[in-house]
């Protein structure tokens, strides 16, 4: 039972209506699940009332797209279920033949040079491996991985020193230490804040660009509430110089790896002093896939 939502008949929920509703909750738009499941955006709306007419409850407010608290419960439990799924199916679809390919996917802010120089080691070893990389956020790499579109994938995030990222499920995929950086409050370069290091509480009223798909809002990473009554920016995608750039022109803050401004200009960081955080990176990998792809592996944890 969740929220009133009644799943206990294991006959009463189809797979494929459960992951149609789990992806137009994620999207917030049938159009846009219609288009990276492949059927029409009229089977993904059918897809989602034959689910709502099986648990008995609506799911999702159709204009605007928005789910209703029984579907905010359903579709948080239904997506770490079909994440496991998928793990299970790729692990068991693995071939146990040299790997004449190579799929990365890595997050924006993950350290790439290090993923450049594990994939020529690979190359040479292998000059005819095949090699893609597709970068994205780290919920999309994770899933990515866990459904066998890519072999490993290189995440980030801002946690306390020494504390994994909690991107997948704990123990789903195998994860590695890959690099832990510092830390900072990204200013514009004539930004009157001149100090060696600021404690987040000092700064949490501040304007700050919420950029969700590349760093974490304050209150996901240290309990500190953002003023509501700034009025904010919204960064969406993957682009780091973007974000960078409107950092620049004095949109708002952000906390981001210090040496992203190694090559930037019109910013500068400023170290956090309080709380204890770091920016980590880690390779996250089926299990079972470990041992095949462990020369990649030792490459770039070197």
């Amino acid at each position: 039972m969740i929220d009133d939502v009644d799943i206990s008949n294991d006959d009463v929920v189809d797979l494929r209506d459960l992951r149609s509703f789990v992806t137009v909750a994620r999207h917030g738009s049938f159009t846009a699940a219609a288009k990276e499941l492949g059927y029409t955006q009229s089977a993904v709306s059918q897809h989602v009332a034959a689910l709502e007419l099986a648990v008995g409850r609506s799911l999702l407010l159709r204009r605007p797209v928005r789910l209703t608290p029984a579907g905010e419960r359903l579709a948080e439990h239904a997506a770490h279920i079909l994440l496991r799924l998928d793990v299970a199916h790729s692990e068991l679809s693995l071939a146990d033949d040299t790997p004449t390919s190579i799929r990365v996917t890595m997050t924006p802010l993950a350290p790439s040079s290090r993923v450049a120089a594990a994939l020529r080691e690979m190359r040479s070893a292998s000059p005819t491996l095949a090699i893609s990389v597709v970068v994205t956020d780290a919920t999309e790499a994770a899933r990515a991985v866990a459904d066998g579109r890519a072999d490993l994938a290189v995440v980030d995030g801002v946690v306390a020193p020494g504390n994994p990222l909690a991107i997948a499920d704990a123990g789903l995929l195998a994860s590695f230490w890959i690099v832990e950086d510092e830390v900072g409050v990204i200013v514009p370069a004539d930004h009157p804040l001149r100090v060696a290091a600021v404690p987040l509480d000092a700064v949490v009223d501040a304007l700050w660009i919420d950029a969700q798909s590349l760093t974490p809002g304050l209150s996901a990473i240290a309990g500190l509430a953002l003023s509501e009554r700034r009025p904010g920016i919204t960064c969406s995608g993957v682009d780091v110089a973007a974000l960078l750039a409107l950092v620049a022109a004095g949109h708002g803050l952000a906390l981001l790896p210090i040496r992203v401004c190694d090559t930037a200009s019109g910013v500068r960081a400023i170290p956090v002093a309080a709380p204890s955080l770091v920016h980590r990176s880690e390779l996250l990998v089926l299990k079972n896939a470990v041992d095949r792809h462990r020369p990649f592996i030792d490459a770039l944890r070197r």
